[in-house]
């Protein structure tokens, strides 16, 4: 493939041939390493929880000499504490917010004086509270409950406007991602807050919709049966897939683009939602195309396995045997057409002249 046909296959102006339906078992084993993994990083690791999680301690005070989220972060680090989470509020004050960010009230007080010197405060402008979870039990039961909700509604309208085999491919791609990217969070301890839970369910919407995409081509394809004849189940879907995989990919680097920029310029609030939604897309992408489309098939495949027993099954041996009765009739009256049948094709005798032969004639 030349550099002109590259791009004008990037661009829509030539349909590719990429082998992907054929080429599923090891779409499947690559998914299938990187699930194992994120597994171990979720049992293994864990979380890093944040304090709206589990609880901790705030630090607050307004600076009078000007400082940075960098500089207040030295300032934690030189004293021992490194899980803390600085923001700079309004220009004018700092928020200091973790899980433990002194281990006795020897280390809490040097800590609050070299906060204080460094801000050009006094130490008594502090202000240090303990702070609740404020993401609760409670919050977390009524988000699994409308996740739960969602997720069967979205089930019942694909398998409405499509197929039930192509819902179960969809919320096959919906576990597959929102699992590599819890996944991705436990391996590289980065810490989840509420803003990563947001992003998680924000990833959701994309991944369907780009499913739905795709779904929607394939649908429009296999109702052609001239087409389904000719090339099979198999062959139109990864025709499909062929049709809309670059539209999936520009798709995902317009929002991709974005978000990266977030990631990289952003806050420490928004650089933590951009890394979950910056993941979830594009695991979300990948899933879309290698992930649902080839689930569809095996699906597929497994119902026409399951038709095939019943439909290769010759028509007598499903009928009833006949009666004793009612068969023996059938094969005297065979019989006896048998025998007209053959008296009807001997050769009919000539007919004998009843006369005799003529007399002669005497002579006079």
């Amino acid at each position: 493939m030349n550099l002109k046909h590259a791009i004008a296959t990037y661009r829509g102006h030539t349909v590719p041939h990429f082998r992907i339906i054929e080429r599923r078992r090891l779409w499947f084993a690559l998914s299938g390493i990187v699930i194992v993994l994120s597994l171990l990083g979720i049992f293994v690791r864990h979380f890093n929880l944040s304090i709206d999680f589990e609880g901790g301690q705030e630090i607050t005070y307004t600076f009078v000499t000007p400082v940075t989220a960098d500089d207040v972060q030295s300032t934690l680090r030189a004293d021992g504490v490194n899980d803390a989470e600085v923001q700079i509020v309004n220009g004018t004050s700092v928020s200091i917010r973790g899980q433990s960010l002194a281990a006795n009230t020897t280390e809490a007080d040097t800590l609050l004086d070299d906060l204080a010197t460094q801000a050009g405060i006094d130490r008594t402008d502090i202000s240090s509270t303990d702070v609740g979870p404020t993401w609760g039990k409670e919050i977390s039961r009524k988000a699994l409950i409308g996740l739960v909700v969602v997720l069967a509604g979205i089930t019942l309208y694909i398998t409405f406007r499509f197929e039930w085999k192509m819902a179960i491919g969809a919320m096959v791609a919906l576990a597959h991602d929102i699992l590599i990217t819890a996944g991705v969070y436990a391996l590289t301890g980065r810490e989840v807050t509420p803003e990563t839970v947001i992003a998680i369910l924000t990833i959701l919407g994309f991944s369907l919709y780009d499913t739905v995409v795709i779904y929607d081509k394939i649908k429009e394809n296999t109702e052609s049966a001239a087409l389904t004849a000719r090339l099979g189940y198999v062959g139109v879907v990864d025709m499909s897939l062929n049709q809309t995989v670059m539209r999936s990919v520009n798709t995902s680097l317009v929002v991709l683009l974005p978000i990266l920029s977030l990631l990289l310029f952003g806050g420490q609030t928004l650089k933590d939602f951009a890394f979950a939604m910056f993941v979830g897309v594009a695991i979300g992408a990948y899933s879309s195309i290698f992930i649902a489309a080839p689930v569809l098939t095996i699906v597929h495949d497994w119902q026409v396995k399951r038709r095939a027993p019943a439909a290769s099954t010759p028509r007598a041996a499903r009928q009833p045997a006949a009666q004793p009765a009612i068969a023996a009739a059938g094969d005297a009256a065979a019989t006896k057409i048998n025998a007209s049948m053959t008296r009807s094709n001997k050769p009919k005798p000539k007919p004998r002249n009843k006369k005799g032969q003529p007399a002669k004639r005497k002579r006079r």
